[in-house]
């Protein structure tokens, strides 16, 4: 994308597409979904697109490893987000018509995830999914490429960090609130280490800061804290267009 390609696309929304990226446990998914609350804007769980795809291809008989397999499946399923109105808003994702939320959430799942996103067929069967959902702007998506790749041109970009120990107890915590067996803390910051090695050194669209995102390092925060930050960054980012066309 050209520099003039990427000023026409900005002129055309009147509201601003955010981007946070950051690795797994920083606190991308919580702070997105209340940052969009409080914004009025719509929230996108990339990550879980990549979840179901390899959520979908474990139950349906398809290896991970197996790139175009992936990407013809990827291409062929219908994902969507529905907002829980009785859980405060979070983001649900449904598969084939089908509300698959808890499913995507496992561990191995997580690291399934991981595997398929490094597959170019898979990426490219689900980009342009990822920009019909954000392209008009007043959108909040979150991953691990959206400020670098799906949406370069994003008004506001964030990339979220944390210290490996602290992600490691956040997912230990949400593992928990799910009811399912809690790993100790040694193999879930094993696990978190192992997938931000296998994120950050894919050929495809690997996890790294867009040059022009802020960083925000969320180890000593709260989330209310974390939100209020990243309220003010969109402010002064694209303050302008925030009430432009607005809820």
């Amino acid at each position: 994308m050209t520099d003039a390609d990427e000023l026409r696309r900005r002129s055309a929304r009147e509201r601003p597409i955010v981007a946070i990226d950051g690795p797994a446990g920083a606190g991308k998914s919580t702070a997105a979904r209340m940052l969009a609350a409080r914004l009025g804007f719509v929230l996108v769980d990339t990550g879980a697109l990549y979840r179901a795809v390899a959520l979908a291809a474990r139950e349906r008989g398809v290896d991970w490893s197996d790139g175009p397999a992936l990407g013809t499946l990827a291409s062929t399923l219908d994902l969507s987000f529905a907002v829980d109105a009785v859980h405060g808003g979070a983001s649900r994702i449904h598969v084939d018509g089908h509300d698959r939320s808890a499913d995507i959430r496992t561990p191995d799942i997580s690291m399934g995830a991981s595997t398929v996103s490094a597959h170019p067929e898979v990426r490219a069967a689900l980009l342009g999914l990822q920009r019909r959902l954000g392209e008009r702007g007043g959108v909040v998506l979150e991953g691990r490429d959206i400020g670098t790749v799906v949406f370069p041109d994003a008004e506001v970009k964030v990339f979220l960090t944390a210290r490996d120990e602290l992600r490691a107890e956040r997912r230990r915590d949400e593992i928990a609130r799910r009811g399912g067996p809690v790993p100790s803390l040694e193999e879930t910051l094993r696990e978190v280490r192992e997938r931000d090695l296998q994120d950050s050194t894919r050929a495809v669209a690997p996890l790294r800061p867009a040059e022009d995102a802020v960083h925000l390092d969320t180890s000593g925060l709260g989330i209310d804290d974390v939100v209020e930050q990243l309220a003010a960054i969109v402010e002064r980012r694209a303050g302008g267009r925030l009430t432009s066309g607005g809820t």
